[in-house]
């Protein structure tokens, strides 16, 4: 696409390419080379033969041809591109090449240099630049890149300092110099989760380049939220452009770096080449920073999909041009969603063309002709008739592009065409999630509360960093006891403290795992007293006592992680008709509009990661996927705020109904038994609930004797050293460790003690002795629990554990379900409250990929419109002749935005003019969103009862009788469960028809607990990689049904956020990723 001057394609029609056949031209003293381009004169060997001179004066002057001199390294004028772009210029006829040759540039002194009107010279290596500047003064010939601004290129500091100054947005960075390595700098901190420069704080994740522009050993740092470790990007070497190091968390020391915020693009590189301030190619690429595989063609070349660029960037493109007088320049553009869409340069190459694009070479070869020509001879500049090395035969795409096209992304001979596809999923198989509470009146503990909530003696303290969770350790370590006392004068209160501060300590030196996410620390100062200040003047407040919060567990398992990627595949293959593998193909051509979104917890975070990782059919590991892919909001798919107090009204009215064991109304209307209050709660609950309190005493008893038998070898262990705490060191396994579980250990990482701290947890809170009373919200956690042993922890035979199961899932099957309204309006309620964000952001997707199917459509039947063709050729005509920079302007404010999402996410629009498909214009959009049982449940909840809405009276469910059957007898939606809606177009409906666009709802009910079900205690029946399978998806709607986008829309708009509310999207973790100082805001407003 052009900036300021027209495609000669625009006015030919598509041709096949065919070189020049052209005498080569040299003089007496001329020296061969290696170089393959039949259309050029060399140099001579001495510069100063007449023969040799005398021709090329004549040639210019005698003859009329302009000479443009190609003084660069023989290695960069032997590339295809080059040799490409300078045929078409010599096919003109205008133009005599002279190509220096190395051994001219290297040896010999400029004076004996050919003489030329137009110089292409750049640096690469090994180049002698300042010779060639030289040369410049000395000839004075027009350049087409200009010498001196190259030098800046070498230093990645003042490239930035420049494009400042001419408002190109960059990265927010800071630069640290060293003199010599590991040279102390009193400017630079370090710390686990950030730097900080001259007061500047940077957060993982963030970049760090050396300033050297030829060094290109770049490196990114994790956080340890998203399990640490740095990754190394590097020039591509074979299949491999980066490589992650799990283990590296400290920056280099060994020289001067610029660090910079870590800008999340989707997985997306966009390189952008111009050929003067009015024309800029732009391709994407996958990015290295997501698995560091490099994707060939059959050529073994990088593959690469032209894109659109919007306005801004077109303007970028031009300013980097002037800031840099580079005539013909490569950048790297960075297109990220920070809050909204904008792009940053984050590098500039200088000369570079695009690798292979015969399109490209055309319009670089009519440029180039246009701009030397305006320099040496304007008068005799004129458009031609036609290209002079193509002839009138339509060009096909290649029958290997052809056949991969239809046999992989052909498109259903139906009149049907998928448009969108949007998934609501819930995490895979975690381990339970576990919460310890105690008092805390140690000085020790206490003063650490007060070092990090600020000294304030009212303040709570939260300690997530590995920083702060090894000074908790440190101290919990001295205040636990090596082993049990037994002193019959200990109080059961005394017993219960120690015992939960072994616990704690036992979490904190629990390996690996997200320590950043999964343990979490909360001090609440509860008490206080009144000591003299230590200037002797007056008392202050300080706090005496404190309730400590850890929060732990939750963490996906190696099985959670395993279902997550299984299911990435299988919707690879099936969500995507007649695509097969082809939904690569389109993601690669960037046809595949892909957003991921996660809420807040790690859990659910690294199962969007493992998805993305088996859709996309990635390598590696989680760590890059997820910082690259998954973006976090947490206002949409987490917490329960908006409906907890519903929730707790709905779970009091449960109690209610399981301990009498009677239905609350009594009715059961004909057939629709949902519709009763507490549907599905066993009429024996109360009796059940008994037999859960029993089963779990006998499992906690078995468990205990298991941690003694554990705290007596540590105990006996006293010489063993005290490990430091060192957060996430590793994610967790991807396969069971089989040497724990041969060893009798519990599966993962959870010590006997940990599993004892669980299960005596669930039996105290299940039946509280004193009040002699039941806490029913208390079932689903031994349920989970219980399925989580009876899966992972079968190989420590605990008797009973079974039964357990059994009973807990009876009573589990009536409270789950009914833990989000007891009833269907009651449901239908705290649903909408719970996804009514996210149920409007579905509603944003579904309208944006209406819009943008219906302004494509418009376009069309604009282009084949002959009267609107003809004044479009002729605007381009005119647009050729304009090519100067005042002709910008205009076309960027008539041109729109690829951002049309109200969303303001970032999309990549595959570039039709330049793309070798068969289909470039179509689309599928695909969001996914990942999230908690509590937004499963919710969601599903709105689809089954928005049709009781008093507003929607006398509407049909969108839900069908046998679906709303099968959803009674599902009771729960367990890990990885999702609702799929695919939205297709009938292309023969017209665009204005509401059955334009056809809504289709489909849901799976996630693992297939069946194999738990069917175990015994011989655990015969359990699968042997701890992995329950997906179930396959169930249909919504009956078969043959037809759901418009405006019915769902009117059906479900009542219960979903309307567009216009939504707040602007959240910048990730932007508050605390990196601190910027009043200055560079004010100059990021400007940009």
């Amino acid at each position: 696409f052009f900036l300021g001057c027209v495609h000669f394609s625009f006015l030919l029609p598509s041709v096949k390419h065919k070189a020049p056949q052209i005498p080569v031209l040299r003089s007496k003293n001329a020296q061969e080379t290696n170089i393959p381009f039949p259309a050029v004169t060399f140099g001579p060997t001495d510069g100063r033969g007449p023969e040799g001179m005398d021709r090329r004066n004549h040639g210019a002057h005698g003859g009329g041809k302009i000479r443009i001199g190609v003084c660069v390294m023989e290695k960069k004028v032997s590339c295809s591109p080059m040799e490409q772009i300078l045929e078409r210029l010599h096919a003109f006829g205008e133009f005599e090449i002279i190509i220096f040759g190395d051994k001219v540039i290297l040896e010999d002194p400029i004076e004996s240099w050919p003489l030329c009107d137009c110089l292409i010279a750049f640096y690469s290596a090994g180049y002698p630049l300042e010779k060639a500047e030289k040369y410049a003064v000395l000839r004075r010939p027009f350049l087409v890149n200009e010498l001196d601004p190259q030098y800046l290129l070498h230093d990645r500091s003042k490239v930035y300092e420049h494009l400042k100054l001419f408002g190109v947005p960059v990265p927010t960075y800071a630069v640290v110099r060293r003199e010599h390595p590991n040279q102390e700098l009193n400017y630079f901190i370090e710390q686990d989760d950030f730097i900080e420069i001259h007061g500047k704080r940077f957060c993982k994740p963030f970049v760090e380049k050396p300033i050297d522009g030829d060094d290109h050993n770049i490196m990114i740092y994790y956080p340890s939220y998203a399990g640490g470790g740095m990754k190394e990007l590097f020039r591509k070497v074979g299949n491999r452009s980066s490589e992650f190091y799990p283990e590296v968390r400290k920056v280099r020391r060994d020289g001067s770096y610029i660090y910079e915020e870590f800008m999340p693009t989707g997985g997306t590189d966009v390189k952008v080449y111009t050929i003067g301030p009015g024309y800029a190619h732009a391709e994407a690429r996958k990015s290295p920073v997501v698995d560091g595989v490099v994707m060939r063609n059959s050529d073994g070349k990088e593959v690469r999909y032209p894109v659109l660029l919007t306005p801004t960037e077109k303007q970028i493109a031009r300013n980097v041009c002037q800031a840099f007088r580079q005539a013909v320049c490569g950048f790297d553009l960075l297109r990220c969603d920070l809050g909204e869409a904008r792009s940053y340069v984050c590098d500039v190459n200088g000369w570079s063309f695009v690798k292979s694009s015969y399109k490209y070479y055309d319009d670089a070869a009519c440029i180039l002709r246009k701009m030397f020509l305006d320099e040496k001879a304007p008068h005799i500049y004129t458009i031609p008739a036609h290209l002079p090395w193509r002839i009138s035969e339509p060009a096909q795409p290649s029958d290997a592009v052809r056949n991969r096209e239809q046999g992989t992304v052909g498109i259903p001979t139906q009149s049907e065409e998928l448009r969108c596809v949007i998934a609501v999923i819930r995490h895979g198989d975690r381990t339970p999630k576990q919460k310890v509470k105690l008092k805390i009146t140690q000085e020790k503990l206490l003063k650490l509360m007060l070092k990090y909530n600020g000294g304030k003696a009212h303040a709570e303290a939260k300690l997530k960093s590995a920083l702060q969770l090894q000074d908790l350790l440190d101290a919990t370590r001295i205040l636990v006891p090596r082993a049990r006392s037994g002193r019959e004068s200990d109080s059961d209160a005394e017993v219960e403290h120690a015992e939960k501060l072994r616990q704690v300590r036992a979490v904190l030196e629990e390996g690996g795992h997200f320590s950043g996410i999964y343990r979490k620390v909360q001090l609440k100062p509860s008490n206080w007293a009144h000591i003299p200040k230590s200037s002797g003047e007056g008392e202050e407040e300080v706090p005496s006592e404190a309730l400590m919060i850890l929060k732990y567990g939750g963490v996906l398992t190696h099985a959670g992680r395993k279902q997550a990627e299984e299911l990435g595949r299988y919707f690879r293959n099936n969500m995507y008709p007649s695509e097969g593998p082809g939904l690569l193909r389109l993601h690669s051509t960037y046809r595949h509009d892909l957003k991921i979104y996660s809420s807040d917890e790690g859990r659910v975070q690294m199962s969007a990661a493992a998805f993305a990782k088996g859709l996309l059919d990635l390598e590696g590991d989680l760590t890059p996927i997820l910082v690259s892919l998954v973006s976090k909001d947490s206002s949409m798919l987490d917490g329960l705020q908006d409906g907890t107090i519903e929730i707790s009204e709905a779970k009091a009215q449960l109690h209610d109904i399981i301990i009498s064991s009677k239905v609350a109304n009594g009715g059961d209307p004909a057939g629709f038994p949902w519709m009763v209050d507490g549907a599905d709660v066993s009429t024996n609950a109360a009796q059940l609930l008994t037999d859960l309190a029993e089963l779990t005493k006998e499992i906690t008893s078995q468990v205990k004797r298991l941690s003694d038998d554990e705290n007596e070898e540590v105990a006996t262990d006293s010489d063993s050293p005290n490990h430091p705490y060192d957060q996430a060191k590793a994610l967790w396994r991807t396969e069971i460790d089989m040497d724990r579980i041969a060893a009798g250990l519990p599966c993962g990482s959870e010590s006997f003690l940990l599993m004892f701290a669980r299960w005596k947890k669930l039996e105290r809170d299940l039946y509280n002795e004193r009040k002699k009373r039941f806490d029913t919200t208390q079932i689903p956690d031994i349920y989970d629990s219980c399925k989580y042993d009876l899966l992972h922890n079968s190989h420590l035979n605990l008797n009973g554990l079974h039964d357990l199961f059994k009973v807990s899932q009876l009573l589990a099957d009536g409270v789950i379900p009914n833990e989000y309204g007891i009833n269907p309006k009651q449901k239908l309620k705290i649903g909408s409250k719970i996804a009514r964000r996210l149920l409007g952001k579905i509603l944003i997707d579904l309208h944006n990929t209406r819009r943008e199917i219906t302004e494509v459509a418009a376009e069309s039947s604009t282009r084949h419109d002959p009267i609107v063709v003809s004044s479009t050729k002729r605007k381009e005509r005119c647009y050729h002749d304009s090519v100067r920079n005042e002709n910008f302007e205009g076309s960027s404010t008539d041109e729109k935005s690829v951002d049309l999402d109200s969303h303001k996410e970032t999309k990549y629009c595959l570039d039709p003019k330049y793309a070798n498909v068969l289909d470039p214009e179509r689309r599928v959009r695909t969001r996914l969103y990942f999230t908690s049982e509590s937004h499963i449940h919710s969601l599903m909840n709105v689809l089954r009862y928005c049709y009781l809405d008093e507003s929607l009276n006398g509407e049909e469910s969108l839900i069908c009788k046998n679906a709303s059957d099968h959803l009674f007898k599902t009771k729960e939606l367990d890990y990885m469960s999702y609702i799929v809606l695919r939205m297709f177009e009938n292309t023969e409906v017209p665009l204005e028809d509401p059955k334009r666009f056809r809504i289709e709802m489909t849901y799976s009910r996630g693992a297939d607990i069946s194999c738990l079900e069917s175990a015994t205690n011989t655990d015969y029946f359990l699968p042997d990689d701890h992995t329950m399978q997906i179930m396959e998806p169930e249909q919504l709607q009956e078969v043959g049904s037809y759901l418009t986008l405006d019915k769902f829309d009117k059906m479900t708009r009542p219960f979903a956020m309307p567009a216009e509310d939504f707040p602007p999207a959240t910048p990730q973790c932007l508050a605390v990723r990196f601190c910027e100082d009043i200055e560079s805001q004010g100059a990021r407003r400007q940009h």
